[in-house]
This record gives structure tokens, C-alpha cells and sequence, in this order.
């Protein structure tokens, strides 16, 4: 992940930047926290105050102590100058390339992924719980936030629907990128809301799955065990051909990236979509189960 946004021509800007010229993250990442907590802590051990870091990397006092506390995503220039003036250990580079910024309506562990999901260039998921959020309805997504425990200010479950929608809008906007859905038939017959609210979710998943390069299989109640059983999980492939994992729990969520981990994922995925219902067989499901409500 890169470190700083609008750097098309990969330059590094050499003057001293003005105090408050970087604006505030309005919702610090932890990985900005983690970060800033790295500076300080090696500052410190080269026993160096915060002004005088500032002198070295020709940044104000302020904006080292709004880095340190996480408040500001640094850019280039900064972490190369802070890392020489630390002693060159390696680790502000290496940790500068996690950085991600706060995104209101996203949860923390699930930022990182989701910027990786743009960039995919295939992106599969299986789900269990609930309808996938890039399938979902508004009516539905809103449920889903109202329900959540602790309960959310009408502020903040605003934003996170606004994040929700938002999100769905790169299937649109990627009609090459393959999308591979399978979603247990459960999920589908759980209901919320009244009848109408339930048919709006049936039309919504059936018009995103439309398209060439979607693709959804259910996992009819009667299949019995099967080979996702410990989970939800997504897998994607980056521009680079990497392929890497995400899973996601109780107020967490994993990034992985070990080869050999997603290796087992991939191979259980692909195990499921032999024993899930054909593409054609989910759509008449999903059709039938509408004409029913």
C-alpha cells in the first residue's frame, strides 16, 4: 500500500513544509497509531526531543507530535528523513508501507482489504452469515447496521450505510473483474423487514449477479457438510498475481498473505463450487424463493 496519495510523478518534495499544511485524519487508522508510536519510540532511543526532530526532518514540532499520536498520515519525505535521523534501522520504511487512512462507516480491520478489493483483479467470497455487502440492499445493509451491537448514532450508522453503498459501486464500475459469490441457502431465507423489503433483496442480488463477470452459487440447504465449514472467507488476486485472504469474526478481521495458507483457502473455495447449486440452478432459486414471499 502506498504511503501518500497524489505522488504521480514519485518525486520527493526536499523544502520544510508548514505547519498545519497536512490536514488531520478526521478518523485515525491504527495503523497510523501504530506508526506513530514507532517514531516515538525510536526517537526516543536515539535521545532526540520532538523539536529536534522536527530540525532534522524539516517539519514543525507540531506536525512530528501530530504524527506520533497518529492524527497525520506522513508522507515521503517525512519517513525518509525520520528514519535517517533514527539511525537508518529500516523500520519506518517497512512499517510506512501498511499505513492506511481512517475511513468513517468502515470498520478498521476490514480498510486495508477493502482498498485491496479495487485493485483486485478477481474477487471471491464466501459468506454464511449474511448477504454479501456488495450484494446487499440499502433496506438491507440498514437492517443489518440498526441491529448491530452496541447500538450506533444516527450519525454514525449513516455513514457506515453511505461506506456500504459506496463500496458497491466498483462491480459497476469494474465489468471485467470477475466476481465470484457462493452464499449459503439459509442466508436467503432469513427475514427481515415485511415482504416488500424482502423482494427488494431478491431483485437487488439478481440484477448484480446479472452481468458476464458475476457469478453466484447458492449451497442448497440439502448439501450437507461441506468444505468451508470453519467460515466466511474471501480470497482476491492482486494486479501483481499475488493472492491473498481475508477472514473476518467477532470485532476482527485477518489479512492474509502466507502462501500456503491461501493456498488451502483457494482449494476450498474451489472444492465448494462443485458442491454448490449451478450459477443457473441459484438464479431459479433466488426466483423461487421470491415468488414465495
Amino acid at each position: 500500500m502506498g504511503i501518500v496519495e497524489g505522488d504521480a510523478a514519485g518525486g520527493v518534495e526536499t523544502r520544510a513544509v508548514p505547519a498545519g499544511e497536512w490536514e488531520r485524519e478526521p478518523h485515525p487508522s491504527d495503523s497510523l497509531r501504530t506508526f506513530g508510536a514507532v517514531v516515538q519510540a525510536l526517537r526516543e532511543h536515539a535521545g532526540l526531543s520532538r523539536a529536534d526532530l522536527a530540525t532534522r526532518v524539516q517539519y514543525s514540532k507540531h506536525t512530528v507530535e501530530s504524527v506520533e499520536l497518529g492524527r497525520r498520515m506522513p508522507d515521503t519525505a517525512f519517513v525518509d528523513r525520520a528514519e535517517e535521523a533514527t539511525g537508518n534501522t529500516g523500520a519506518l520504511r517497512k512499517a510506512a508501507r501498511h499505513l492506511t487512512r481512517g475511513e468513517a462507516g468502515l470498520a478498521a480491520w476490514f480498510r486495508r482489504w477493502a482498498r485491496l478489493e479495487r485493485e483486485a483483479v478477481s474477487l471471491c467470497t464466501y459468506e454464511c452469515r449474511l448477504v454479501p455487502g456488495l450484494l446487499q440492499s440499502e433496506a438491507y445493509a440498514r437492517a443489518v447496521f440498526e441491529g448491530t451491537i452496541p447500538l450506533r448514532m444516527d450519525e454514525e450508522l449513516e455513514a457506515q450505510l453511505a461506506a456500504r453503498m459506496e463500496r458497491q459501486t466498483m462491480m459497476r464500475e469494474r465489468p471485467t473483474v470477475p466476481f465470484s459469490f457462493i452464499v449459503e441457502e439459509h442466508v436467503f431465507r432469513r427475514r427481515f423487514g415485511d415482504a416488500e423489503a424482502m423482494r427488494e433483496l431478491f431483485d437487488c442480488v439478481l440484477e448484480r449477479t446479472a452481468p458476464r463477470n458475476v457469478t453466484l452459487q447458492v449451497v442448497p440447504l440439502e448439501g450437507g457438510l461441506h468444505a468451508c465449514l470453519d467460515g466466511p472467507v474471501q480470497v482476491l488476486e492482486t494486479p501483481e498475481g499475488q493472492r491473498l485472504g481475508y477472514s473476518e469474526g467477532q470485532k476482527n478481521g485477518r489479512l492474509i498473505s502466507d502462501p500456503k495458507e491461501v493456498s488451502v483457502l483457494c482449494q476450498r473455495y474451489d472444492t465448494l463450487r462443485s458442491q454448490a447449486l449451478s450459477p443457473t440452478e441459484s438464479r431459479a432459486l433466488l426466483e423461487r424463493l421470491r415468488g414465495e414471499l
